[in-house]
């Protein structure tokens, strides 16, 4: 009697045993599973936007996140691919840029984190100051609202025209009060924009655009835009996601002491940062 109730306790304790080793087994797993990959999709266009993601890309993979980026073609696609949940973020434009996206397309992405600031400038082929543009020359802008808005500040900032008190979201061209040098605007798809510097008097462009040209702000541009301004280049997320950790990972890697070296030491001129 006393083996078999010896043989009943041992079994009970082996048992016991096994389904304890099941116990930390599942658990083992649920945390081998919270540490599973996750890919983040972010769209993107051109340097130095793609640059700062390569660059944080190792980083971000030390914490279980994939950063995979999908690179188009045109300054429309980031934003539709967005919306439509095809990615999880982009970095391509500046808040404005995005508000009026939200407006025309009722979406709801939202601003993560601004980046770097494009020092906006004016550049001419022909005229190496803006008092030599001569009167009636013709100034080429990129065509959409946000900036048509933005050129039309910058020239503003400098006296070149003078604006009325901004009333709405944007200045328009029916917002200029005085134009001294009657000045003639061209209205010019972004992407396209940079085509016009031999044909237009002068351009207003962006430096990631203006630097295939071989210009840069420091040495090229007739006027620049600076930081005082609400244009910085921003990581975009949806109001769905703008939260979850690994969109804020990526936030926290992009304005990181090794994003604003890499931008200080290669595009000082062209990308101030903006944290």
């Amino acid at each position: 009697m006393k083996k078999i109730l010896f043989l009943m306790a041992a079994i009970m304790l082996f048992l016991v045993g096994c389904g304890k080793t099941n116990e930390v087994k599942e658990k083992e797993n649920a945390q081998n599973q919270e540490k599973e990959e996750v890919t983040l999709k972010v769209a993107s266009l051109i340097p130095p936007m793609t640059e700062i993601l390569e660059l944080v890309k190792p980083k971000l993979a030390e914490e279980g996140i994939n950063l995979e980026m999908v690179v188009l073609s045109d300054n429309v696609q980031p934003n539709t691919a967005l919306a439509a949940k095809e990615v999880d973020v982009n970095f391509f434009q500046h808040v404005p840029y995005m508000e009026e996206f939200n407006r025309n397309k009722n979406a709801e992405l939202v601003p993560v984190k601004p980046i770097y600031f494009a020092n906006y400038g004016v550049y001419s082929k022909e005229y190496d100051s803006m008092d030599k543009l001569p009167e009636g020359a013709v100034i080429a802008i990129a065509n959409d609202v946000s900036n048509i808005d933005r050129s039309l500040a910058l020239l503003a900032q400098h006296k070149v025209i003078t604006l009325k008190e901004k009333k709405g979201p944007y200045y328009t061209m029916s917002d200029i009060t005085e134009n001294p040098k009657n000045y003639k605007f061209k209205e010019v798809d972004l992407l396209m924009l940079a085509r016009t510097y031999d044909e237009a008097d002068a351009i207003v462009i962006t430096p990631a655009y203006a630097a295939p040209l071989g210009l840069t702000p420091k040495n090229d541009a007739l006027l620049t835009e600076g930081v005082e301004n609400d244009f910085a280049i921003t990581l975009v997320a949806r109001k769905d996601n703008v939260d979850s950790e690994p969109v804020q990972k990526l936030a926290k890697a992009m304005t990181s002491p090794e994003v604003r070296k890499f931008l200080e030491e290669k595009y000082s001129e062209t990308a101030i940062p903006a944290f």
